[in-house]
């Protein structure tokens, strides 16, 4: 049997049976409850982090509560010194399989920090594993695996990856479904990855299912799931993941965004990792960047090379359009490296940077710390730049502060989602858009690898406006 659903069915123990006093002490209603475990089956989660994380109960409360109730201490996480010898005793991986945090040790009794201190079963197990008797006691299911990524100290990276002879790779290969060693789980990571890129593939996302985690793989035409790996791997591979890509494993309710980057026959590429939190658990979708190229080694003629090398020198927008995956921002980096005057004062607006560009001043959105695209909007002005990236733009408001900026002088650079050109005049009928067409100077088109166009102003007002 799975070792994980064998536990999973013996999870939440402690609020099962109090469920009820929750309800007749006014602390939370049934239908919290209720929908709490809900979330929880579907997450693989502690009902008592759910109900924290929705807001139903403070924490605080809820770990008064359990102490009472049950007569088990309970241990604030963040101003608690455990005895890292006790470290020894619990793995890393047997610490997160069942959520426990060893915190000291009397003679034969070690005390741990649980989040659910009436799962016998995993107290059984961890008396197993230690050979010692153990003393629960009660903390929050967040707090406990954040302190386990605090003082493991697993950090973990992508291997090099060695493209020789890789034709025909498969992934599962390096599948060992009963090993839950990080190296094991970094070996992993880095086998689809590299199946990923031997087959030309830029974008892959890993999915929860009845199974396991699903691994797809996404290309322009299609999406195809490569295999799953199991259930008793999952969580271990997704808090590895998330760590690799300096997302904070212990966050998991809302949607963040970091980057790894990683080695492939001696070029470093860089990945976006997205985690988004849905109703079966974390979908995480990571993106594979390659380095950006000469521009005059892409299939564009020189005369359209200096049609955007000029479109640059003046007031207006290069627009660069394309099907998902085409490959605009590769070729946006590549304009960026190869065709900018070094005295133009250059800067970027993006989710990530994918790669360091000379002369260019990068600047990474944050969510996090409020740092988010109308506020760049609104202080980008005091650095007085030139020419100006902007990764996308998804508001009205946005796009027409974009346009406004080319009545101040500034050349810009965008990219628009677009499958073919009569995609791109069907969305440019609408009537947002009329300002900003007006002040598109030039726009490539990506049909493919083989097939870019280039369009000043004129070819734009004959053929597409």
């Amino acid at each position: 049997m799975d070792l994980l659903n064998e536990n999973s069915s013996l999870d939440n123990k402690t609020i099962d049976k109090l469920k009820y006093d929750l309800v007749r002490d006014g602390l939370v209603t049934y239908d919290d409850i209720e929908h709490a475990t809900e979330l929880a089956i579907a997450q693989n989660t502690n009902i008592g982090q759910i109900l924290i994380n929705t807001q139903m109960i403070d924490e605080a409360h809820l770990m008064h509560f359990l102490e009472e109730k049950l007569h088990t201490p309970s241990v604030d996480l963040e101003n608690y010194s455990i005895d890292k010898k006790c470290l020894d005793y619990v793995s890393y991986q047997d610490a997160i399989r069942f959520k426990i945090l060893p915190l000291f040790i009397i003679e034969d009794t070690l005390t741990v920090a649980m989040a659910d201190p009436m799962d016998l079963f995993s107290i059984d197990k961890i008396m197993q594993i230690t050979k010692k008797n153990i003393d629960p006691v009660i903390a929050s299911e967040k707090s406990i695996l954040k302190k386990i990524q605090e003082y493991y100290d697993i950090k973990g990276k992508v291997q090099d990856i060695n493209l020789d002879n890789s034709k025909g790779y498969n992934w599962q290969e390096a599948l060992h479904s009963d090993d839950l060693s990080a190296e094991h789980i970094q070996a992993l990571f880095t086998a689809i990855l590299k199946q990923a890129i031997s087959q030309g593939v830029h974008e892959l996302y890993f999915e929860n299912t009845d199974d396991g985690l699903s691994v797809n793989f996404k290309k322009p035409d299609k999406i195809y799931q490569t295999g799953t790996i199991p259930s008793l791997l999952t969580n271990s591979f997704i808090q590895s993941l998330k760590s690799m890509g300096n997302l904070d494993p212990n966050v998991f309710e809302i949607p963040q965004l970091g980057k790894l980057c990683f080695n492939v026959d001696d070029k470093e590429l860089t990945a976006s990792v997205s985690a988004f939190p849905t109703i079966t658990g974390e979908r995480i979708l990571i993106k594979i960047y390659h380095p950006p190229i000469p521009i005059q080694e892409l299939n564009i003629p020189q005369d359209k090379i200096e049609l955007i090398k000029k479109s640059l020198e003046k007031p207006g927008v290069v627009l660069i359009c394309g099907a998902s995956l085409s490959g605009k921002t590769h070729l946006i980096y590549s304009i960026l490296s190869n065709l900018i005057s070094k005295t133009k004062n250059v800067m970027t607006l993006e989710s990530i940077a994918k790669y360091k560009l000379k002369n260019v001043s990068q600047c990474e959105l944050n969510e996090n710390i409020g740092f988010n695209l109308d506020k760049a909007m609104r202080f980008i002005e005091f650095q007085s730049p030139d020419i100006i990236y902007f990764e996308g733009i998804a508001t009205k408001e946005g796009l027409d502060f974009f346009t406004s900026l080319t009545l101040k002088n500034k050349a810009l650079i965008t990219e628009f989602l677009a499958e073919n050109m009569d995609d791109l005049r069907r969305k440019f009928e609408f009537s947002e858009f009329t300002m900003f067409k007006s002040v598109i100077s030039c726009l490539i088109f990506i049909h493919n690898k083989e097939s870019i166009e280039v369009f000043d102003k004129n070819d734009l007002e004959k053929y597409l406006f």
